[in-house]
């Protein structure tokens, strides 16, 4: 059996003091697998993978990361927990080249050279446009750098919020597959998606959140034909209202 990587244990989180948006969130990312957390608008996906990064305050509840207890690490403490962080929106730094982009994660590495060309073998597209500006990519490579910064620190959980959003259905899928192939390299992926059906196929396990809550989980294989999506999308169906 497959070792837990990432337990949240009753997450209570929210931006505002006393207004949670998270109300005792239950997750397990098992150890080099893709997890995927789905629900509808103002289900609390983004904000729960926030709370893993520090970003929102936990007021209640368990991180634990292999065991280490990593509850309300402060953003600038996640490479020294091994975690790095794919926000769905201002994810490079268009002004700078991509090589400046590698080199500025990199910049308290004492291999930065050595792991900037290891991501330039793995993501061909991005070496022979490296002394380029990075907001001269498309959208799709724009998001293929910003997995490259966060795979560069040699983490071993990479949190990616939407990475999707807003690209091309081509540009969509080879985002979500490098997700999926990352995997096959040791790397554990936790993935907020709203394109559920192709995030589905290529997702281990998923989760289903709404209104702040648990609402069902399942073998991504099993869910993806599952009418409880469905009902819990477009119908309202709540399995958890306490």
């Amino acid at each position: 059996m497959a070792e837990i990587l990432l337990r949240a244990t009753d997450i209570v989180a929210g931006y505002v003091k006393d207004l949670p948006i998270l109300k005792k969130v239950n997750i397990e990312v098992k150890k080099a697998s893709l997890t995927l957390i789905i629900g509808p608008n103002g289900a609390g996906k983004s904000t729960f993978i926030k709370a893993i990064a520090g970003v929102v305050p936990v007021t209640s509840g368990q991180i634990s990361l292999s065991g280490q207890n990593i509850t309300g690490i402060r953003p600038d403490q996640m490479a020294q927990h091994s975690i790095a962080y794919v926000p769905q929106s201002d994810n490079i730094f268009r002004a700078l080249t991509i090589r400046q982009n590698l080199e500025l994660v990199l910049r308290k590495s004492k291999n930065g050279p050595a792991r900037i060309a290891e991501m330039f073998t793995r993501f061909p597209p991005l070496a022979g446009k490296q002394a380029e500006k990075a907001g001269t990519l498309s959208g799709g490579q724009r998001q293929m750098l910003a997995v490259a910064m966060a795979l560069a620190v040699d983490p071993l959980l990479i949190l990616m919020d939407e990475p999707s959003a807003g690209l091309s259905p081509k540009a969509a899928q080879e985002v979500l597959q490098l997700a999926r192939d990352l995997t096959s390299q040791g790397v554990t992926i936790l993935l907020v998606e709203q394109n559920v059906k192709q995030a589905m196929r290529l997702a281990d396990h998923c989760y289903i959140l709404a209104e702040g809550r648990n609402q069902h989980d399942a073998d991504a294989s099993i869910l993806l034909d599952d009418p409880i999506v469905g009902e819990i999308y477009l119908g309202g169906k709540r399995t958890n209202v306490s």
